[in-house]
């Protein structure tokens, strides 16, 4: 059983829900809980998308500073890759995946939210990366996932000043994808996820790979492992299923069962 980090699941949709007030503050125990919770929504199958929030205050203010003020380098280097792993969680759930952010989605609260495919954020978040103030940088995926997404000017930028960006920058600078009401974050987000739960789970999984697997590679590795990935979505029920459908009813027509 997990203390702070919980999934529960209605119509499809999965939601992991971060809850460790006041701030949801990521400590080593919610790093793990992270782990474990993203892996239950990977492998269940009544699962076939997932939000990721942290209520209707704040989505993450970042790690436990207070866990970590007294640690030294012989302390942090064996936890680095697990502090890592735990905050990219979301990143390892082959289906699609929304950060519903309101808020506060700072330091390890943002590399939480850069692991899922899509950020949809209240007219209230403030997001950025403060580690720098406190002499250090953010070490559990945002220099990586914010660069790939951003661009390394604007993420040296948010890592060099530790500046905190409002909703509508962020929507500008391409840091979240969507910007609604606050009080209207977790349904916009749940309405996203929807759209998925009755499509080709396994297509996504191996849209998810070819997309995620090809940037961190070069362009002809990338077309490699996108022609495999195509050819073996041919195993699926559903290919056969979509497009026997096609040639018969036309498009957007078929009943997926996610095989």
């Amino acid at each position: 059983m997990t203390e702070f980090v919980s999934l529960s699941v209605d119509a499809g949709v999965g939601t992991i829900r971060i809850d460790r007030p006041p701030m949801n503050a990521l400590n080593r125990q919610i790093q793990g809980e992270l782990l474990e919770v993203a892996d239950e929504a990977a492998t269940r199958a009544d699962v076939r998308a997932v939000v990721v929030y942290g209520g209707e205050k704040t989505f993450a203010a970042g790690a436990d500073v207070k866990e970590m003020a007294s640690m030294s380098y012989s302390d942090m280097a064996p936890q680095a890759r697990r502090l890592s792993a735990g905050l990219g969680a979301i990143s390892t759930i082959p289906k699609p995946t929304v950060a519903a952010v309101t808020g506060y989605a700072l330091g390890g609260g943002l590399e939480v939210a850069l692991g899922a495919d899509r950020r949809i954020a209240g007219d209230n978040a403030k997001l950025g990366f403060p580690e720098i103030l406190l002499g250090i940088f953010p070490g559990g995926g945002g220099t990586q996932r914010a660069a790939r997404l951003i661009g390394a000017p604007r993420t040296k930028d948010l890592v060099y000043t530790g500046r905190m960006v409002k909703a509508g920058e962020a929507l500008e600078i391409g840091l979240v994808d969507e910007v609604v009401p606050a009080d209207e974050v977790y349904t916009r987000a749940v309405e996203w996820a929807k759209q998925f739960t009755a499509g080709p789970a396994l297509a996504y999984a191996a849209a998810k790979k070819a997309i995620d697997n090809g940037l961190d590679t070069d362009l002809r590795t990338g077309l490699d492992i996108e022609s495999e990935l195509f050819a073996g979505v041919f195993a699926s029920d559903d290919a056969k299923t979509g497009m026997a459908s096609f040639v018969e009813n036309g498009p957007g027509k078929a009943a997926f069962t996610g095989r």
